[in-house]
């Protein structure tokens, strides 16, 4: 969905970026150990029904830990839900919650909002969050993720922030 409303907003700085980045590394952490609570406890089913092994190990994170295949698994999971909330978020309105929280928005320069595909390749470009010191070198405010997936973090006025939180997504 295109917002033109959103396409002449300035871009962001490295400050107030970091200062999301923040907020949200406190959200995504929160993330983190709500996915590790789901895939222990569904983990914790499987050992305990007898549909795997519990081999010597008494305690069921000791199967999970000693066996490099579960916790690779885990912690695959773990990261999928983590890179899931950002991907969501940049997908469906252009802001997680610490960028709401910074009047950010991450779009396509014509105020288009991300796919799936933009979302996902900006978080691997972000480089977990050092691809923002790009922007301490370049003119034109644009972190390596946004040079590599054609998008561009903008800082909203309050007024276009608070109509984002009362009228849903745009």
């Amino acid at each position: 969905m295109i917002n033109q409303e959103h396409a002449n907003f300035p871009r962001a700085g490295f400050f107030r970026r970091l200062g999301a980045m923040v907020y949200d590394l406190l959200l995504a952490a929160a993330v983190w150990i709500l996915a590790g609570v789901v895939s222990f406890v569904v983990f914790a089913v499987l050992v305990n029904t007898g549909l795997i092994d519990r081999g010597s190990h008494e305690h069921v994170i000791d199967v999970l830990n000693g066996n490099e295949t579960f916790r690779n698994l885990n912690f695959a999971w773990i990261l999928f839900c983590v890179a899931s909330f950002y991907v969501l978020f940049w997908c469906k309105g252009g802001q997680t919650l610490g960028m709401r929280a910074w009047r950010l928005k991450v779009q396509h320069p014509n105020g288009q909002n991300l796919s799936i595909i933009a979302a996902a390749a900006r978080l691997v470009w972000s480089l977990f969050g050092l691809g923002n010191l790009f922007i301490l070198i370049n003119p034109d405010k644009l972190a390596l993720q946004d040079k590599m997936t054609r998008s561009e973090v903008v800082v909203l006025s309050a007024e276009a922030n608070q109509m984002r939180n009362w009228h849903g997504m745009s």
